[in-house]
């Protein structure tokens, strides 16, 4: 899996007046990469980015418009990697948007909102509650952790022990039961 960047907005260029271009540019550019990663069976993935804090110039910024450029593409390799933080950011609603685009999902990364840190940290998201989702939703790709942990790697990943140990797991997310 790679992610596929969308580019940027050309600075001092009005969004709205060049979007037919970028969109038609991208989605020609995402067929050539799309047929060229399927020789290597490879998958692509679109992460919208907010641009609201992150980058006010990326060109591609919520679930639904990924969701539309895919179908436009039409290639089975592209999928939609869907970074929860940027999703909170733009839209909100991720339980439905979750559900809605989980067809199209290849990726989920993952940072509390507002700070960008751990998923335990203080925040607008309940990640137990998305981790549950996820599970009755059927995924089972990995979760990325795109986030910048408040001290060391090993201090970063104990909201997933905490987390493990919650649902009767132990390190390394194997069943007690199984053990």
């Amino acid at each position: 899996r790679i992610h596929v960047m969308a580019g940027r907005v050309p600075l001092g260029t009005d969004r709205a007046a060049v979007a037919g271009e970028m969109e038609t540019t991208f989605i020609e550019n995402l067929r050539y990469t799309a047929d060229l990663l399927s020789q290597e069976d490879m998958i692509g993935l679109l992460e919208p980015i907010n641009n609201r804090i992150t980058d006010p110039r990326y060109y591609l910024n919520t679930p639904h418009q990924a969701a539309a450029i895919l179908e436009k593409v039409g290639r089975p390799n592209l999928k939609l990697q869907l970074d929860l933080f940027h999703c909170q950011i733009m839209d909100g609603n991720l339980s439905r948007n979750l559900e809605m685009y989980f067809p199209l999902i290849g990726h989920i990364q993952i940072a509390q909102v507002p700070g960008r840190h751990e998923p335990d940290s203080p925040g607008e998201l309940n990640f137990p509650y998305i981790f549950e989702l996820l599970e009755s939703l059927g995924y089972a790709g990995y979760v990325g952790c795109e986030y910048a942990p408040k001290g060391d790697t090993l201090e970063g990943l104990g909201w997933l022990r905490s987390y493990w140990e919650s649902r009767g797991l132990q390190h390394g997310g194997t069943s007690k039961a199984a053990k």
